[in-house]
């Protein structure tokens, strides 16, 4: 059932041109959807083809080349399915990927051949040779999927060689008398962690063995793949990437992206234009091209007086090598209403109304950022990227390398630091300006902070596992606090000097099995509550941030958004992390832990980071407030240890490596750990104390009980205060 275009669509058109605008307002946002337009936009349109060379347009210089030629006999596959069997493809992911595999395995063609790998520290190979498509064939390669299992690491570059090298032995051993295309379809969601793991001596293993004969198609799943290593292996052997979302649907987009690759109808496609005409084409050579997808070519002439533009393309198909010629007459035209006239982006923001120039500076751009993700050479890098930015700049479109700045009308200066941010709430005007970015990262407050944050090792997150770094001395401390589901610790307590005091409430989970431990337990809502210079409250859960300053306001913490008042700034990365900026002088940031199909011991929870800490006064307390204005030193040490306090060298099995930090005036037995616990991805090396930090912490574990969550009496301190 198709509702037709959302509100606010205006379709115009002519038989040459059409161009859609789209442009609701906030009232028909809300009507679409609650929280706005959350999706893709996807526009479905066809054109009348009339010449096998392809549509030319011609405006003002520039021209665009869409070839897409049809009812070609497809060309036969050489195909390697190459499968992740990893220990962390358990579950869903590897479900998924088996089933849309069936499918794909279905689809293949009588004159394609096959074969399947199953990776994981092992090569495990169904047949050492490609095996023509037989219903037979078709159901031996479906029970070999069905029954991987997996386990153990991920050996990359084995997997690669292994399946090229099938491939190649295929070629060289079986006279083909038909073209044929080899393709690798690579499926993987982590990093290479067996035999070689270099990224640069993969690239240079798989492009040697390759040797441009053998297109590999890489698909990465979830957020833990090394993607850039995926998008370099495409790029440098002729095939395309994708990420897959770890969903429900993951098996759909695994068949969609196979959709794009199934029916490969040319190969080796060169499209030439006259040197002297076209000073600045884009990408002129092709390995294939499939049914369904489009060559676009664009280009600028040298001369827009000539009159007619020479084409002429060359490739292979299953049966023949093809030349297709033509002569395109360049004369004015007129692309649609209004359509024709400055090319250049006009003052104000306006966008260029030659929409040839435009498509042209695009996949110029998308060019230029390929060769600089491609590219190894440090000099060559900055010169495309330079290039790129420029262009970038020039016709303003967002990228890797430039900027989008979301500012609401009134407060220009004040959200015009949120650089990065992808939404602002509120009915306010929002403006928009492109500038370009820069490299090299701003001041910390500035940053923009993303998935993956890197902020200071002082924090508490997971079961709870306090981090307390003292830099001058470079030195970390760490200890556990068993507590109970129900409480509320004090984390932070500096509510008689700074105004500032945070507090976490625990939630419980059953142990995993085998552990030591009865229960976990994790923070599931952190407040922090703001006494100065006006009162605000702040709840934070993985879900929702609620911020009540004289208003209330509820925020998504699915959608990113920056909003502040009164001294108080917080912004919200989409399922990622929550930043909270008090008077520009402290700084929390609130990482966001959400699992998708959680274990019986997992729990959504966040993981609270200070940041900044310079607002805070020297009577701050709490448990870890406590520590943010002291310095720590080892006063006794064994041994064996190092003089380097900061990489002690790690005990032989039965000999005693304790040693006591003193801190606060307390004498702390401490053992050297390495534990990964900062941010759920780091190793951090510390000092761990042991016995609920016992000896480490003022007073002892109810001290730090807090009546309810915005709480502020502290025990400790010259600060000493009862209640709100």
């Amino acid at each position: 059932y198709d509702s037709g275009p959302p509100p606010s669509t205006v379709i115009s058109q002519n038989d040459t041109f059409a161009k859609v605008t789209f442009k609701p307002s906030v009232v028909q946002q809300a009507r679409i959807a609650q929280n706005g337009v959350l999706g893709d936009l996807i526009i479905r349109y066809d054109v009348n083809r009339e010449q096998s060379i392809g549509d030319i347009q011609v405006l003002n210089g520039y021209f665009v080349h869409y070839f897409a030629p049809k009812d070609l006999p497809p060309l036969p596959k050489n195909v390697v399915f190459v499968l992740d069997s990893s220990a962390s493809m358990v579950g869903t992911k590897l479900r998924q990927t088996k089933d849309a595999l069936f499918t794909i395995l279905h689809d293949l063609r009588p004159q394609d051949h096959f074969s399947i790998i199953g990776f994981s520290n092992r090569i495990k190979v169904w047949k050492d040779h490609l095996v023509s498509v037989t219903p037979d064939n078709v159901r031996d390669g479906k029970v070999y999927i069905h029954h991987m299992s997996p386990t153990g690491g991920t050996d990359i570059n084995g997997a690669l060689q292994r399946a090229i090298k099938l491939l190649n032995d295929y070629v060289a051993h079986n006279d083909i008398e038909d073209r044929s295309v080899s393709l690798i379809i690579f499926l993987t969601d982590g990093k290479p962690t067996v035999g070689e793991t270099h990224t640069l001596k993969i690239l240079n293993n798989t492009k040697e063995a390759a040797r441009g004969q053998i297109c590999i198609f890489t698909i990465g799943i979830g957020n833990d793949v090394d993607f850039m290593l995926l998008e370099k292996l495409s790029l440098e052997n002729c095939g395309l990437t994708r990420r897959v979302l770890e969903e429900d649907d993951a098996g759909a987009q695994l068949i969609g992206f196979y959709d794009e690759i199934r029916t490969p109808l040319l190969s080796d496609i060169r499209v030439d234009y006259p040197p002297a005409l076209v000073e600045q084409a884009t990408r002129t050579l092709f390995p294939n091209y499939f049914n369904g997808s489009e060559i676009v070519i664009a280009g600028k002439l040298a001369d827009r007086k000539v009159g007619q533009l020479h084409v002429e393309v060359t490739a292979s198909n299953s049966k023949k090598f093809v030349i297709l010629k033509t002569d395109v007459p360049v004369e004015p035209q007129r692309a649609g209403r209004g359509e024709t006239g400055s090319a250049r982006p006009q003052a104000g923001g306006t966008e260029p109304r030659n929409h040839v120039e435009r498509l042209w500076s695009y996949l110029t751009v998308r060019e230029l950022l390929s060769s600089w993700r491609h590219s190894r050479d440090e000099q060559d890098r900055e010169r495309l990227r330079q290039k790129a930015q420029a262009l970038a700049l020039a016709y303003r479109f967002l990228t890797p390398l430039t900027a989008m700045h979301l500012r609401s009308a009134g407060q220009p200066e004040k959200l015009e630091e949120a650089q990065g941010v992808s939404a602002a709430v509120g009915p306010e005007t929002v403006m928009q300006s492109v500038r370009g970015a820069s490299p090299q990262p701003g001041p910390a407050l500035k940053k923009p902070y993303s998935p993956r944050i890197k902020v200071s090792k002082t924090s508490v997150d997971g079961d709870p596992h306090f981090v307390v770094d003292f830099p001058l001395n470079k030195l970390t401390v760490c200890f556990n606090i068993d507590g109970q589901p129900g409480d509320i610790l004090r984390l932070v307590s500096d509510h008689a000097d700074s105004g500032v005091t945070v507090n976490g409430e625990l939630i419980g989970a059953p142990a995993p099995p085998g552990g030591h431990k009865k229960q976990r337990t994790y923070f599931r809502t952190i407040t922090i509550l703001v006494n100065k210079p006006e009162r605000s409250y702040l709840e934070i859960t993985p879900s929702r941030v609620i911020l009540d300053g004289g208003d209330r306001l509820v925020l998504p913490c699915n959608q990113s958004t920056v909003v502040g008042s009164r001294g108080l700034e917080v912004s919200v990365s989409a399922n990622a992390n929550v930043t909270v900026t008090i008077q520009g002088t402290v700084a929390f940031v609130i990482l966001i832990h959400l699992y998708k199909r959680p274990a019986p011991y997992q729990r959504d929870h966040l993981g609270f980071y200070i940041s900044h800490s310079e607002g805070l006064s020297s009577n701050c307390h709490g448990l870890l407030g406590q520590f943010l204005n002291q310095d720590a030193r080892l006063t006794e040490e064994p041994a064996r240890l190092s003089k380097d306090p900061t990489h002690p060298p790690l005990p032989k099995a039965g000999e005693q490596a304790e040693t006591v930090l003193k801190v606060k005036g307390h004498q702390v037995p401490v053992v050297w750990k390495q534990r990964k616990i900062y941010n759920g991805e780091e190793q951090v090396d510390c000092w761990f104390a042991r016995n609920n930090a016992a000896k480490l912490i003022d007073g002892e574990y109810k001290d730090y009980l807090a009546a309810h969550p915005f709480d502020s009496e502290t025990s400790f301190g010259p600060g000493l205060s009862r209640g709100l």
